[in-house]
């Protein structure tokens, strides 16, 4: 192969296929090779920039909440809804906002709220919403101060480039993926110590794995 297909758009916003000449397979396999590399070396860097006391907190929250609600949109969506899943394995109970079978969010409760911005509209009305009823608030953003940060009870800061930061230094990976990518990492790190902690074994988990598929 020595040509590479790409989808592009003409000016009247036809979609048309152009053809790069000259491009090989091993090319490609290098040019991936390369930004995986990139990738896990932006998340390590990011891993020395945190402040792992905050996450501390959150953990303490977790442990203490009658109900934990989760909410995030777009690929921190993803990446939340899979968090969602694994704190149901250690027994928890969690909902995803948004959800037909969330119930409503009361004192006690805890909500963890992630958003690079800060300003998704949807998170910061969940955050609003839960402040009102007393139950805790835990933002996750690359903002220290923004709306959702300025609701939190504990502000976990991911020192990332932010979705609209197209020009940012800290990563040359597109938009807001090194949030995204840091932040399911983040979730599924958290889970780690959950089970730790709690004693909790590998079987106890698998049973709460789902059985309808």
């Amino acid at each position: 192969m020595d040509r590479l297909a790409l989808i592009t758009f003409t000016e009247d916003k036809k979609i048309r296929k152009m053809e790069i000449e000259n491009i090989s397979e091993k090319q490609i396999a290098n040019d991936i090779r390369a930004n995986l590399e990139m990738i896990l070396v932006e998340n390590t860097w990011l891993l020395k920039q945190m402040d792992f006391n905050e996450v501390a907190t959150l953990v303490n929250y977790i442990g203490s909440a009658n109900h934990i609600f989760i909410i995030a949109a777009g690929r921190s969506g993803f990446a939340m809804r899979s968090a969602a899943m694994r704190l149901m394995h250690l027994g928890l109970k969690v909902y995803f906002v948004g959800e037909t079978i969330t119930p409503a969010i009361i004192k006690g409760d805890l909500l963890i709220a992630a958003s690079g911005s800060g300003t998704t509209s949807t998170t910061v009305r969940a955050a609003q919403k839960a402040k009102e009823v007393e139950a805790i608030v835990v933002a996750i953003s690359t903002q220290e101060h923004s709306l959702l940060s300025g609701l939190a009870d504990q502000l976990i800061l991911i020192p990332a480039a932010g979705k609209q930061d197209l020009e940012s230094s800290r990563s040359g990976q597109y938009a807001g993926s090194l949030f995204e990518q840091f932040l399911l990492l983040l979730m599924d790190s958290i889970f780690q110590s959950l089970c730790k902690f709690n004693r909790i074994p590998a079987a106890e988990l698998w049973k709460r794995h789902a059985n309808l598929e």
